[in-house]
């Protein structure tokens, strides 16, 4: 599969030139951040997350509701550092607010459904539980923010920069760049932090985990607001190509899920490499059988590796909660 993407990545190149190349490179980081979210709550908390994708959305009106008032004053007052900063701080904001949407959601709702539910059930329960959060957070969106679409043409008004010769825009490169050190961050967070390693025991041995004295009271709210956060961050940094409104969402969680199946559930690392995977099979669908096609190929392609590998390209059987 690996060698088959790097093949095509091969092929677009040829045809399409550099630009292509580069293009799909910036979409897999992005859908690579959304899929670590999602392989982080289900690996460390199995939770199959199917509000993953209103926590884009959220970030995408948090940003645009943070970035637009200073984009309108830097308009009567123009001030160049701030014009560079002001999405940064739009895309900052977004990361918080995720973080504590996260804690929210895992304090009031998944606790109480842990507690509850009786060995075997939790993942059912979860996956029920998230898909009645994303019709909550979907609908009371729109009831209170209307179904109006709300986005922005571009955060940074620069000249697009040139790599390898193929012009690239500021706002696609910034998003890459966001997306890189989004993802080394949690990186470094799990693998060089006493919290990290926490978090990857969790993972590997929920009740050997206890037994060293973790507390998952800790541990799941944390992951959860990380996940959140990342999906969030997404959401933010795309606001100028995925406008805000309700269901916005909606294709992200889609590709997020495409990238995590394929990959292997649960699994961070491969959640990352399966995002440029995907990156490079939309590219390579939408200039060899066109846009409308974009989406088909890779749900093919998803198929057809858990069809021949069950677990994923990387993946390991996942036991459920309750087996660990």
């Amino acid at each position: 599969m690996l060698l088959g993407t790097l093949a095509l990545s091969i092929v677009v190149g040829a045809v399409g030139g550099t630009a292509q190349i580069i293009n799909s490179i910036i979409t897999g980081g992005m859908w690579a951040l959304m899929a670590v979210g999602l392989a982080l709550v289900f690996g460390v908390m199995n939770v199959p997350q199917f509000a993953h994708g209103e926590s884009f959305m959220v970030g995408a009106y948090v940003s645009y509701f943070v970035f637009t008032p200073i984009h309108k004053g830097l308009q009567d007052n123009p001030n160049a550092f701030l014009a560079f900063v002001a999405p940064l701080i739009a895309i900052i904001a977004a990361g918080v607010a995720g973080f504590a949407l996260g804690l929210f959601l895992e304090k009031t709702l998944f606790y109480p459904l842990r507690l509850m539910s009786k060995a075997g059930e939790w993942v059912m329960n979860a996956f029920l539980l998230t898909v009645g959060i994303s019709f909550m957070l979907t609908n009371g969106t729109t009831l209170i923010l209307g179904a109006n679409f709300r986005g922005i043409p571009r955060y940074w008004d620069a000249e697009p920069l040139t790599i390898l010769g193929a012009p690239i825009s500021m706002d696609r490169a910034m998003a890459f760049l966001i997306a890189t050190v989004s993802i080394g961050a949690l990186w470094f967070f799990l693998r060089q932090t006493r919290t990290g390693r926490a978090i990857r025991a969790v993972a590997q041995d929920e009740t050997g985990a206890q037994m060293m004295g973790i507390n998952l009271n800790f541990i799941y709210p944390l992951t959860f607001g990380l996940a959140t956060a990342l999906a969030a961050i997404a959401g933010a940094s795309l606001l100028f190509l995925f406008q805000a409104y309700p269901t916005v969402g909606l294709n992200p969680l889609y590709l997020a899920w495409y990238v995590v199946m394929m990959a292997g559930l649960g699994n961070v690392a491969g959640a990352i490499v399966g995002g440029f995977v995907v990156g490079i099979l939309q590219t390579a669908t939408q200039q060899f059988a066109g846009v409308v096609w974009a989406d088909v190929i890779p749900t093919v392609m998803m198929i057809a590796v858990l069809l021949i590998v069950p677990s994923g390209i990387f993946g390991s059987e996942v036991k459920g909660i309750s087996e660990r």
